[in-house]
């Protein structure tokens, strides 16, 4: 049995990593993973922890740890109970660990205990792995139901003297339990006088969420009142409790027993807890903020008369939000992001400040006029094919172009016209293209600047540049027969694999057809850890000219794979699965069996004759690859009976629905981007020296890929200089000078993004 894993679990230590406290996270170091389990509402998790014990992780958050739970349950349970006459029947929402319970039957008038969470899984987990919490929920008082939270206070109005709910934070399902039509029913469940407290987040991390809860309880309870215990687990170290009441002016602040058996709790701290710091009061009771200023905030202080500027993001891709995420870093950028559905512009806005969402078809001219019209910049990260109606948008309402795609002639045709209107239009400014760009001239403008260029038979010329790039999975996540996984478009990787490559070698124009391109893939060594393989990417022979390097006789850009890619991706070609033109036959009804059969011109569907197929009509390295490749194939479904679901009426498009599914990269796991410049230099006395400059960059686990943070942070970069006038001359760009390299290169330093040079 393999080991237990999790993806908030990597290098021995859990992460606690949430949007709920971003820019933080606790970690606590893991001993033994103990439980994983998917329930039908959450991801449930439980690990040994090395100096915290057991600890309870739902969705990504710790909820209790065997060392400090206490000071939680504690103050949860007893600030209601203890500021209650009589508290007879009680009713705990959520808190399926028991916890909250246990303190509840710490009462000695307490007859009745109903506790209800909808995740079984809790309760059952919890009695193997916390039973000094679950323990009680065994006892007679105690009946536990299993079931929805809210049908259940409907179904149960006037009938308990105090509700707890034990909730988790406000993110998903749970955000209703901080909504105003949960309180009411918390409220209309009660019997008279009745007290009820639930979980209120954290001072220092929701003050506005408090202020907005307690606002709204007060429109509802007749005394509310704010209170707060120390946890070490919780984020900030710190979480708070609503205490309402329905009673006027009932004294929730003061305890009316004594509470035996407690390890926190006592009737002096009942009473402290209640006692905000100034920050916290300020927010809560006049709704003033008188924390710092820091961030965004601090800086929209410091620059207070800056000019407001407005930019629109066309698309919802992968590298969307780290660029939205940097250019609403600006307080005075009013960001629109505008997709062709709502609901995939809402969810890229989400988070982040300044930022409105629409829905825009850039197929309709006159609404893509208006929206583009209405902004000072317009970032276009759709397909490179909508760039030019973009474009065309733009000179009409005289607004900047920012795109990361490589200057199409379409685009380059506009070139005079965007001159005239006055406006820039900049380019290539991702990763490949874009970042390559920045490093290349940097470099050939330091061997220049010693002497470089061929004027003189004394002075060290570049002989060679080569450049590749790959964006790839992380070794330990290139686990599938293509040692590759999608991080853009899968269509757009998979066509890229057809393009026709031009490059100059010793002097001389080599070319290859698309259909030709996989089977010039070679090793090519970057690291002795990676085994990668590389060939030709689109028109590299330009670049000698673009990069003012007119001495080079060798100029390639390429792409980088891990081995064994090309030799896949080359059968999948010569069995026309990478075919883009619609069929008739590519419908509904089809299984991958058939679908093979007719692509390959096979007598059956069945598999031994579709594999005899395969090695007709296609060529193998050797008989051992012809296995691995013919294995590939079967993982992948091609033989089988399993019927097909046809996109877009071709093999390629159907291909990629398939490849989406089977190649996504899972929770937790990691992508890579690698990219070298290899210089060869020849000096002056005829010796050879090899400069290489290479990124190496690997994206979070359950945060940003490498992939999206390399396109998206450059683009945002070049989007906010085009907004403050640094990159300012008109017409078609893209960054092949100094002038408009060397500002993007150092900003994107100062993200800790940057290429590192060596001599081998």
């Amino acid at each position: 049995m393999a080991p237990l894993s999790h993806p908030s679990i990597k290098e021995g230590w859990f992460r606690e990593i949430s949007s709920q406290w971003p820019g933080q996270a606790m970690t606590l170091k893991v001993t033994k993973i103990l439980h994983v389990e998917k329930s039908l509402y959450q991801d449930v998790l439980v690990f040994d922890s090395e100096t915290h014990g057991n600890v309870l992780v739902l969705d990504g958050a710790i909820q209790c740890t065997e060392s400090d739970e206490f000071s939680y349950q504690e103050m949860i349970a007893h600030l209601p109970l203890a500021s209650h006459p009589n508290p007879k029947n009680v009713l705990v929402i959520g808190g399926g660990d028991g916890g909250v319970v246990r303190e509840v039957l710490k009462h000695k008038s307490v007859e009745n205990v109903v506790l209800c969470d909808i995740d079984e899984a809790v309760v059952r987990v919890s009695k193997k792995y916390l039973p000094h919490m679950s323990a009680l929920l065994e006892s007679p008082k105690v009946k536990v139901f299993i079931g929805d939270g809210f049908k259940f206070l409907a179904d149960n109005t006037a009938s308990y003297d105090v509700i707890i709910t034990d909730s988790s934070d406000p993110v998903g399902p749970a955000a209703s339990l901080f909504e105003k039509p949960y309180f009411q029913l918390l409220h209309d469940a009660l019997t008279p006088g009745g007290n009820i407290s639930t979980q209120a987040e954290c001072l220092w991390l929701h003050l506005p969420l408090i202020g907005g809860l307690r606002r709204t309880t007060l429109e509802i309870f007749e005394t509310v009142e704010y209170a707060f215990t120390t946890i070490p687990t919780y984020p900030s170290g710190q979480i708070g409790f609503l205490v309402c009441s329905t009673t006027p002016n009932r004294d929730l602040k003061t305890a009316l027993r004594i509470v035996p058996n407690t390890r926190y709790y006592n009737a002096n701290v009942h009473k402290a807890a209640f006692v905000l710091p100034e920050f916290g009061r300020a927010l809560i009771e006049e709704n003033k903020i008188i924390l710092p200023a820091v961030g965004r905030a601090a800086r929209a202080l410091a620059e207070p008369n800056k000019p407001r500027k407005k930019v629109l993001l066309l698309g919802s891709g992968f590298v969307a939000r780290p660029a939205a995420e940097y250019i609403v870093r600006d307080p005075s950028n009013e960001l629109t992001i505008a997709c062709r559905t709502l609901k995939s512009a809402d969810a890229l806005a989400q988070g982040l400040p300044g930022t409105t969402a629409m829905t825009l078809d850039v197929n309709d001219t006159s609404a893509l006029e208006a929206a583009v019209a209405a902004v000072d910049v317009v970032v276009s990260l759709i397909p490179y094919t909508l760039h030019v109606p973009v474009i065309e948008a733009a000179l009409k309402g005289n607004t900047h172009v920012v795109t990361t795609s490589y200057v199409s002639p379409a685009v380059r045709a506009l070139e005079e016209r965007v001159k005239a209107a006055g406006i820039v239009v900049m380019n290539e400014i991702g990763l490949d293209p874009g970042i390559d760009h920045l490093y290349a001239v940097k470099t050939i403008d330091e061997v220049h600047a010693q002497g470089g260029k061929v004027l003189s038979s004394l002075l060290p010329r570049i002989k060679q540049f080569h450049s590749y790039c790959g964006g790839l999975p992380a070794p330990e996540a290139a686990d599938n027969p293509l040692g590759y996984k999608f991080s853009w478009s899968s269509r757009g990787v998979l066509l890229a694999l057809l393009n026709a490559a031009s490059w100059l070698a010793d002097g001389q124009v080599r070319s290859v057809e698309g259909k030709d391109l996989m089977a010039l893939a070679r090793p090519y060594y970057i690291s002795p850890a990676f085994a990668f393989v590389a060939y030709p990417n689109r028109n590299s022979t330009p670049y000698r000219e673009w990069y003012n390097i007119p001495e080079a006789d060798t100029v390639v850009r390429g792409t980088l794979r891990y081995q064994g890619f090309p030799e896949f991706i080359r059968v999948l070609v010569q069995l026309g699965w990478l075919d883009a033109q619609p069929k008739e036959w590519v419908k509904e009804g089809l299984t991958w069996a058939e679908a093979t059969k007719r692509a390959a011109g096979a007598e059956a569907a069945s598999e031994s004759v579709l594999v005899s197929r395969v090695k007709e009509l296609c060529s193998f390295p050797d008989p051992v690859e012809a296995v691995r490749i013919i294995s590939g194939l079967r993982w992948i479904g091609l033989f089988s009976d399993e019927l097909l679901v046809p996109r877009a009426g071709n093999l390629l498009d159907t291909l990629c629905a398939r490849l989406e599914m089977l190649m996504a990269y899972a929770p937790g796991e990691r992508d890579l981007v690698m990219l070298q410049h290899k210089f060869v230099i020849e000096r002056a006395d005829g010796a050879e020296q090899i400069l290489t400059s290479t990124l190496e960059a690997y994206g979070a686990s359950n945060g940003h890929s490498a992939m999206a943070l390399t396109v998206g942070i450059p683009c945002g970069i070049a989007t906010q200089m085009v907004l403050d006038g640094i990159i300012s001359a008109p017409g078609v760009l893209a960054p092949y000078t100094k002038e408009i390299c060397d500002p993007l290169r150092e900003q994107l330093e100062r993200e800790g993004i940057a290429m590192v040079e060596r001599v081998l």
